[in-house]
């Protein structure tokens, strides 16, 4: 039965509404409209916080031009309830269809109400609950039995279908010599979709090309009876079938002909234009690979108990199929795809059929094992481009072997990548190996278990201190080991667990743990929860808090053990990181309810490799059988593995929504050993091995601007910096969302509201991170390809948190990097004041007095100034690709062969004792200069408290004697004229200054600090 959409949405409750009626209240009610649909609420008699709990449906339809695909909620107040000299408008909410979640995934969210117009004056907000559920609909009334008239009418027609076959059975059968006319009749239209399930066995027979009639027109009358329609369509189609009176000799052709296995004749395709590929938009960022497909559907009338294999030969290549399956025909409906290339241009396609027992030795010695074949001249099969419909399979005779009546279904034509069928074909450059496919992947939808335990009654103990363990699958929490008092407890402590929907049966469970020991506990109790069962939260609101019990694990009947108040929730108002936060592609929430649109598409063009170093040797010759893996958001794209090619080609192209343009798209290369994990084995036997990957960051790259270039492979591993190859990618962003929504993004804040209102701490997200981590990786290696672990600890950058010694000098030199544009101005203002340019320094003290007589400059020459500088700057931007790593900026090159090992290092480490002490050691003086350097600034910070502390009385009484002085001075004189003057002091020429240290800074030197009391 067919199930029917529809949209519910519970309209509970508003809060915080303007009064209307001009006596501090309104009266409200709400109107909802959803593709043309107009629903109503009840009327709240005069309560700005009304609550409503109704329930409101709405059908949900085809996309229309005329009814959008927006919600619309109107809260208006009723004027019959109360006076008012305004308007009766409270507020709206306009929600996008995507917006909406299915029953189940639904949660209360609080919409603040927008205004109608600009000076419309709003406040508040409105609770809705709103999702998608599928009803099935109803079946058809039985119909009424039929009338006399009516059965007469079926029995006569039904007598006229049997005499119809009788007169087609009489006809001579068909023969394997006869041919097709040399002139064949023009052919009707290509039908819409191909034929692929089995047809009735009267049709079967019908469609011999040797001997059917043209039944392209038979007229199909759609019946009244809907109860019969599937009998009646047959009887009239046999009916019309026996009218016509013309016969013709030969198939009518709608593809390529067979030609004979001794020579060729001409094909139907005579126009030159059917013959050149056509260059179509989409696989525009690639190149274009030209395959001849050869989709083998099914077979009859085939002499032979068993399950044959058809044989596929053309440009030296050959393939056999696997073997057919037995039904009412021999069916196999695989695709083959064989690379075309330019010298290819006069090879000849033979499609033959063979028996089991010949087939496995590919040997057509013993000749009545060859069931039969067909010949193709494959400059002559038809080119086909999407979005050209797929090409419909035709019956084909057989010719030679034993099959003399024996037909094959196929369909060949020539395509590009961008064909449909070809992820799933079977491809020359992949050896046939199945798990080599291209695939799209999507990551699991993470969400935060909050589990907050309250406190605990009823609890019995021996022992005066226990704790509440919470276990969700792998991941376990602990609560903080204290005492009962009277039986009660309470923690107040939040736990918080990553689960991934479609939640499994596996419950969150919680132990009721007692603390005997330091190091024996024991399990008192046991509770259970289904995750199915537990609230969705989108924002702060509060959760009602629920009581479990404690039931004893150890008896098989229920024994109470006290219970535990807790408060159970996901919370999907927050982003699971499950990348690192420098190379993040998604940051949106996990509740659909709260994502925005998107701003735009990012199309990825994988192209090739080149220059790949071997990273396996078969028979003592070098080997790489290479892939690329794409991450963006929650999709994932891996292209087929290239068997034994250091230079593959992809040209495989992909398109991802972008919702936040500071994000990352990540590209890796591997090496795959699948192929050698498929011949009866489950698993492969090694890992596969990381080559390399790109970063490439969205907000780097212009609107609509093609960027397509070569990157180099680096992989930095315990042995050092190496060149795995290089890899070609084609990228281009573009813009979909208006210019003001799409530059509004940037004033956003980067991660959900929810990451400010109640931020998850350092330590424990990288917790989180890491059970992701394993969570998203169990998910993907139980795909079909699999997609493996170490592909995706290695895409999501899981390895990456190590010490590095390396990194720290990096990062420092960063450090550096920022801060020399400070330095270099530090710099030029003292050569000034050194006047050792004097035109500039006669500048700057103009620059003074201007700046110092009219203060309101200042900041807008600052703003000029940055303006200038971003300008002047323009002309030096990197018209190059996108960013890629720096070996120079990360060291990789220049770095020592102990550091390389004690960052590939596991932990523990693994190293002998003399190397851990080594590096000990050089910690300890890395340490010591860190301390150093703390001091230092400790100091300096205690010298400036010293000030007015009176540590030391005489510094002390003589900086509050200056302080009052200057004081004095200024009330007395002008600031501008104080301002200029010491301007001037300071920019002095240097012969009038002294070569030792100011007093003022010899002042500051001599204070006290706390360095001198620590032992």
């Amino acid at each position: 039965m067919a199930a029917v959409r529809k949209l519910i949405v519970e309209v509970v409750d508003a809060r915080n509404l303007l009064p209307k009626d001009g006596h501090g209240t309104s009266s409200p009610y709400v109107i909802l409209d959803f593709y043309g649909q107009r629903r109503k609420t009840r009327v709240v008699a005069r309560d700005l916080n009304p609550v409503w709990n109704e329930v409101l449906e709405f059908n949900v339809g085809k996309p229309s031009d005329v009814f959008g695909d927006m919600l619309e909620v109107d809260v208006n107040h009723d004027k019959s309830l109360g006076p008012t000299t305004r308007t009766n408008f409270l507020g709206r909410v306009r929600l996008n269809s995507q917006q909406f979640v299915k029953k189940g995934e639904e949660a209360l969210i609080y919409y603040p109400l927008e205004k109608k117009h600009l000076f419309s004056w709003i406040q508040g907000e409105i609770g809705l609950k709103i999702y998608f559920v599928d009803d099935v609909a109803p079946p058809p009334a039985p119909p009424s039995p039929p009338s006399s008239e009516e059965v007469k009418a079926e029995t006569k027609s039904s007598e006229v279908a049997d005499a119809a076959r009788a007169g087609d059975s009489e006809d001579p059968p068909a023969t394997g010599k006869d041919k097709p006319n040399d002139e064949p009749p023009p052919p009707p239209p290509v039908p819409e979709a191909a034929p692929t399930e089995p047809v009735p066995p009267s049709e079967a027979s019908n469609q011999d090309h040797d001997s059917d009639p043209d039944d392209s027109g038979d007229d199909h009358v759609q019946p009244s009876n809907p109860m019969k329609q599937e009998r009646f369509d047959f009887d009239q189609l046999r009916t019309s079938r026996s009218m016509p009176d013309i016969k013709i000799s030969g198939a009518i052709p709608i593809g390529p002909q067979p030609i004979p296995r001794t020579s060729s004749v001409s094909s139907f395709t005579t126009d030159v234009s059917d013959r050149f590929p056509i260059e179509r938009s989409s696989f525009d960022l690639v190149e274009k690979m030209h395959y001849l497909f050869v989709r083998v559907v099914k077979a009859r009338a085939l002499p032979t108990p068993g399950n044959p294999v058809t044989k596929i030969v053309v440009s030296g290549c050959q393939v056999i199929s696997k073997p057919a399956r037995k039904t009412m025909y021999f069916e196999w409906d695989q695709t083959f795809a064989f690379r075309r290339d330019a010298h290819d241009s006069a090879s000849i396609l033979e499609v033959s059929v063979w028996d089991p027992l010949i087939s496995s030795s590919m040997s057509d010695v013993a000749g009545h094992n060859f069931l039969g074949g067909i010949c193709f001249d494959a400059t002559e099969i038809l080119l086909r481009d999407p979005p050209d419909s797929p090409l419909a399979p035709q019956w084909y005779r057989l010719e030679g072997g034993g099959a003399h009546k024996g037909d094959l279904m196929l369909a060949t034509w020539v395509g590009t990548q961008a064909d449909e069928s070809f992820p799933e074909a079977w491809k020359t450059d992949t050896a046939g190996n199945p798990s080599s496919r291209s695939k799209i992947y999507q990551s699991p939808k993470l969400w935060y278990l909050r589990a907050t335990i309250i406190e605990a009654q009823d609890v019995s103990m021996s022992s005066s201190s226990f704790q509440i363990k919470a276990q969700l699958g792998f991941q376990v929490q602990k609560t903080k080991s204290i005492g009962t008092r009277n039986g009660t407890s309470s923690w107040n402590e939040d736990l918080m667990f990553v689960a991934a929907e479609p939640f499994s049966d596996q419950p969150l469970m919680l132990f009721l743990v007692e603390q005997r020991s330091p190091k024996e506990t024991t399990v008192v109790g046991v509770a259970s929860i289904p995750l199915a069962s537990i609230e969705r939260r989108v924002d702060d609101r509060i959760v009602v808090s629920k009581w479990l019990t404690f039931e004893d694990p150890n008896e098989e009947k229920r024994v109470y053990r006290g219970r535990v108040q807790v408060k159970l929730f996901f919370d999907g108002g927050y982003h699971v990181m499950d990348e690192a936060a420098h190379v993040c592609s998604d940051y949106r929430p996990t509740a659909k309810q709260l994502w925005k649109p998107p701003i735009g598409t990012i199309e990825l063009g994988i192209v090739g490799c080149k220059n790949l170093l071997p990273m396996k040797s078969i028979n003592g010759k070098g080997s790489t059988d290479a892939y690329a893996v794409a991450k963006y958001g929650n999709k994932w794209v891996r292209t087929r593995a290239i068997s034994d090619n250091l230079d593959p080609k992809w040209n495989e192209q992909y398109t991802w929504r972008v919702y936040d343009p500071s994000t990352v798209l990540t590209i890796g290369v591997f090496d795959s050993w699948e192929a050698f994990g498929s011949d009866g084995q489950k698993e492969p036997t090694r890992s596969d091995f990381r080559m390399g990957k790109v970063h490439i960051r969205i907000s780097t790259l212009e609107i609509g601007k093609v960027y397509k270039n070569t990157y180099s492979l680096m992989l930095l591993n315990a042995v050092g910096l190496k060149k795995m190859g290089e890899l070609e990618v084609a990228v281009r962003f573009v813009r979909m969302a208006p210019t003001l929504d799409f530059l509004n993004v940037y004033s956003q804040p980067l991660l959900p509201i929810m990451h400010h209102i109640k931020p998850i701490g350092v330590v424990q997200q990288d917790v989180l991170r890491t059970i992701a981590v394993k969570i998203t990786a169990a998910h993907l290696a139980r795909s079909e390809p699999p997609l493996r672990r170490e592909v995706v600890t290695y895409m999501l950058d899981a390895d990456t948190h190590a010490f590095s010694m390396r990194k720290v000098r990096a990062n420092w030199l960063r450090i550096v990097n920022v801060l020399s544009r400070v330095i270099d101005m530090v710099r030029w203002f003292d050569d000034t004041r050194s006047w050792k340019n004097p035109t500039s320094t006669f500048l700057v003290h103009i620059l003074l007095m201007m700046l110092v007589w009219f203060p309101d400059l200042i900041i807008p020459t600052l703003a000029f100034y940055v303006f200038m500088v971003g300008v002047w700057n323009y002309r030096f931007r990197s018209r190059a690709a996108p960013p890629h790593f720096d070996t120079k900026l990360s060291l990789a090159e220049t770095i020592d062969g102990n550091e390389l090992d004690e960052e590939f290092d596991m932990v523990p480490c693994t190293r002998s004792n003399d190397m851990v002490r080594v590096r000990y050691d050089k910690l300890r003086m890395i340490g010591a200069r860190v301390q150093g350097v703390l001091g230092d600034i400790a100091t300096q910070g205690e010298r400036a408290q010293a000030l007015v502390t009176w540590r030391d009385p005489r510094a002390t009484g003589i900086f509050l004697g200056l302080c009052l002085v200057v004081a004095i001075i200024l009330y007395l004189v002008p600031s501008k004229m104080v301002a200029v003057t010491f301007g001037f002091y300071y920019m002095r020429h240097p012969i009038f200054r002294d070569r030792m240290p100011s007093p003022a800074l010899n002042f500051f030197r001599r204070l006290p600090s706390l360095s001198d009391r620590i032992l």
